[in-house]
This record gives structure tokens, sequence and C-alpha cells, in this order.
């Protein structure tokens, strides 16, 4: 029986993740992981978040589980959700926040003319982008299995990440541009969205993931 370990850190809602992990797959330990050795002992790493980017990577050095993620992340199969794949990447834009590097590229704000602009009292889509949309798988991937290309899922954000190697683009989706709203690479998957709060499909993505053998 696997032991799928939630990194509490102190940020992200891990109960309603921790629920849907237990749904998706009944048969696994769910774990509240707050230290390096719950982590080390684990099969599996889920990397919530939720907040800003500054606050995340200051709670995630202050919980002393940091430089054990980064560690961890390498040797087994790891699932990021919303900040937590933002967490994922070298720098983040919204505070000038240096995130964990393990992937090369940016994590930067929705702008241009299709959103809407208080200052200049233009009109269009608001920020952040809140509620149900598609996501285009980019790649076929064991954790896509059993779900419809297109699918909708829900999404909660101000920023995403623009991924330097465009081979790990798992999955995009449309708001005002396409942007990524999935990545893949090894043993890490992660999404902007939250399968947590994406009914039918976000519960397949998660039980994809306790089954995944990277």
């Amino acid at each position: 029986m696997s032991t799928i370990a939630i990194v509490d850190y102190g940020m992200g809602n891990i109960h309603s993740v921790a629920r849907a992990l237990q749904a998706a797959a009944p048969e696994a330990t769910i774990l509240l992981a707050s230290t390096p050795a719950q982590l080390q002992q684990a099969d599996r790493l889920v990397l919530p978040g939720q907040g800003a980017m500054p606050d995340c990577m200051q709670s995630l050095q202050q919980s002393g589980l940091l430089h054990c993620l980064r560690e961890q992340a390498h040797l087994k199969p790891l699932l990021g959700i919303c900040v937590g794949e933002q967490m994922l990447f070298s720098h983040s834009d919204e505070g000038n926040t240096d995130c964990l590097n393990l992937f090369e590229g940016d994590v930067v704000r929705f702008h241009g003319p299709a959103f809407y602009h208080p200052e200049h009292q233009r009109q269009g889509l608001k920020i952040p982008h809140v509620g149900w949309n598609q996501v285009f798988q980019q790649q076929p991937h064991p954790l896509w299995v059993d779900i419809a290309q297109n699918s909708y899922f829900y999404f909660v954000h101000s920023y995403y990440v623009k991924p330097v190697a465009t081979t790990l683009c798992a999955g995009s989706t449309h708001y005002g541009y396409a942007f990524t709203s999935a990545v893949a690479k090894d043993n890490i998957f992660a999404v902007q969205f939250h399968p947590e709060k994406s009914a039918q499909s976000g519960l397949q993505l998660l039980h994809n993931f306790a089954h995944w053998k990277p």
C-alpha cells in the first residue's frame, strides 16, 4: 500500500486535497507531512500551494522542508498543484521571488489587451482567472488516462508558468491567450488548476497519480 505525502508547510487547502486523494485512491495512506522524515518515507509527494508566492516560499523555508523537498523531488512521483506548480520554476514575478528552480522558466501575470485595466478604463477579462476552463492535452501522459481531451478543470490564479523548454508543456488553456496549464518531466507532473475541485476529471487525475509508475 502506497503512502502519499501532502507537503504541509502552512499554505494551501491541504485538507481538501487530502479528502480528494482519499476518495480517488482509497487504498492509499494519505499523510500530511510536516517533517523531512515524513517526506523521505513517503512513496509519492503532492505539493499544494495557495496565496502569494513570496509567502509560500517563505513558509516553505521556515518549515524546514525546502532542502528535503528539492532532494525528494528527484526520487519519487511528485504532483504540483496551483502555486505548487509555480514553485517548481526558477523565478516568479509575484514579489520578485526565487523559487525551487527544478524547472527553468518564469511565473508571470496575465497581461495584455484582452484583460480589464481599471486605469485605462479598458473592458476585458478579469484577473484573477476564476472558474471552469478547458485543458488541451499537449502530449500523452499516464496522468491523462481516461480524461477526455478538452475536459474542464477549476482554476483560481493571476499568474501562470512560462517554461523555457516547450517540451515541458503537458497541457494548455485559453484565457485571453493560450498559457501552459500543466507541465511534465520524468517523475514530476504539475498543474495550474485544482484537481481537488474539478469533479470527476480531477478525481481521475488524482487516481492516475496514485497509480503512476514513472
